[in-house]
């Protein structure tokens, strides 16, 4: 009678290929699951960017813009208005202070300085008669007073003869009564002409005085008129070049329209925009630099504008280390502007990982330099080449600084 044999099932090559696979998921279960690091991707080295941290001066400043402009900029605004009777200079020119730029002809100021010098003349005329009459008045009464004089006297002695012959009634009361009437009328016409020419005097004098204030009036309003028709002259206020004419011969030009401008060249200055969010930090006296021609040059901040347009402020800036060689006006330069003092600090190289982190984590590289993990950090401020490391990493250490597309949700990059 056949006995059936059991097989048996643990053979040694089933044994082997159960151990080989429980090591495989052990291995996969390792990696993705208990290895350090959790997720991890591999990575061509060749494909990022590594830096090291590094401790050294530190400078914060930000890149602004600027445009080179004159020193001073001179708006030519007409004071008279008029018709643009020439044109002397054009636009590009260089012209020294004080020369003519245009003419102006205006009627209207013509004929009121004619009037007001018209009325000058004949003040000046009734005033030269009127002193002239107050000399014949003069002259009028001490012959006047020569001729009272006169017959007062000859009144008087009449008088003093005519009393002894009243007295021994040689004359008649009539007449005695009539002699000394006609001396005390002569004696009280003299009274009477002093007061009269004494009037006359002063009324004379009172017309003198107004006759004089009116004269000197309208002489200060031709001379002011004569000064309107000096400014139908447009002339240059300042050395410079006249960057722009903006009339034509025959234009009717009201006051205070602009016609121009004059750039003083005698020097430079920078303007620039910035950001309102650096408003609070910005003041006079900061320092910034560019590079023209291969040079390094300081700039120092003059001025601040307070008005804030479409979230921007401007601001001049001096050259303090002498004007470049060759900058040229409106010519825009790259201002590295200083908001800081040197301080020394940890820091890390500017990247495109701070596009995908903020500053909130990095990837590290292990001292082996095989493969990298993820680690908190935090930065501070910034330049135009590096980030502040307030936290998380120590100097030395190196980091991947380039792009994390891809691979932004990994925990270790290993490389190959």
């Amino acid at each position: 009678m056949d006995r059936k044999i059991k097989k048996n099932k643990w053979t040694f090559k089933r044994i082997g290929i159960i151990i080989v696979a429980s090591a495989f998921a052990f291995f996969l279960f390792y990696n993705f699951a208990l290895a350090p690091g959790g997720t991890k991707l591999k990575v061509e080295a060749g494909k990022i960017n590594i830096a090291t941290v590094y401790e050294g001066d530190f400078r914060e400043y930000i890149p602004v813009d600027g445009n080179v402009l004159p020193i001073k900029t001179i708006r030519l605004d007409a004071i008279e208005g008029g018709v643009v009777e020439r044109k002397f200079n054009e636009g590009g020119v260089v012209i020294q202070k004080g020369d003519t730029i245009l003419k102006l002809s205006n009627n209207n100021l013509l004929q009121s300085y004619v009037r007001e010098e018209t009325q000058v003349f004949r003040l000046v005329n009734d005033l030269q008669n009127t002193k002239l009459s107050l000399k014949r008045n003069k002259f009028i009464l001490q012959r006047n007073l020569s001729e009272l004089d006169f017959q007062i006297s000859a009144a008087k002695d009449n008088y003093e003869r005519s009393k002894p012959l009243h007295k021994e009634k040689i004359i008649s009361d009539q007449e005695f009564l009539n002699i000394e009437r006609e001396y005390k009328r002569l004696v009280s016409n003299r009274k009477i002409e002093i007061e009269s020419q004494e009037f006359d005097k002063i009324s004379t004098k009172q017309q003198i005085f107004q006759l004089e204030e009116t004269l000197v009036r309208t002489k200060n309003n031709l001379e002011m008129i004569s000064g309107n028709l000096e400014n139908l002259y447009v002339r240059a206020p300042i050395e410079g070049r006249l960057s722009s004419v903006d009339v034509e011969v025959g234009e009717s030009i009201s006051v205070g329209q602009n016609i121009g401008q004059i750039d003083d060249v005698s020097g430079f200055k920078v303007r620039a925009e910035i950001d309102e969010h650096y408003i609070s930090r910005i003041y006079e006296g900061l320092v910034g630099t560019f590079d023209f021609a291969s040079k390094n040059y300081g700039l120092e901040l003059r001025k601040i504008y307070p008005e804030v347009n479409n979230g921007l402020f401007q601001v001049d800036l001096s050259f303090s280390e002498g004007i470049p060689e060759g900058i040229r006006r409106g010519q825009t330069l790259q201002i590295r502007l200083q908001l800081s003092e040197n301080i020394t600090a940890v820091q890390i190289p500017r990247g495109s990982f701070y596009n995908t982190t903020g500053g909130n984590w990095i990837f590290v590289l292990d001292p082996s330099e095989e493969f990298a993990t993820k680690r908190k950090i935090r930065l501070g401020r910034q330049n135009q080449r590096f980030y502040e490391v307030l936290e998380g990493l120590n100097p030395g250490e190196k980091v991947v600084v380039s792009s994390y597309d891809g691979y932004n949700d990994k925990d270790r990059l290993v490389f190959k």
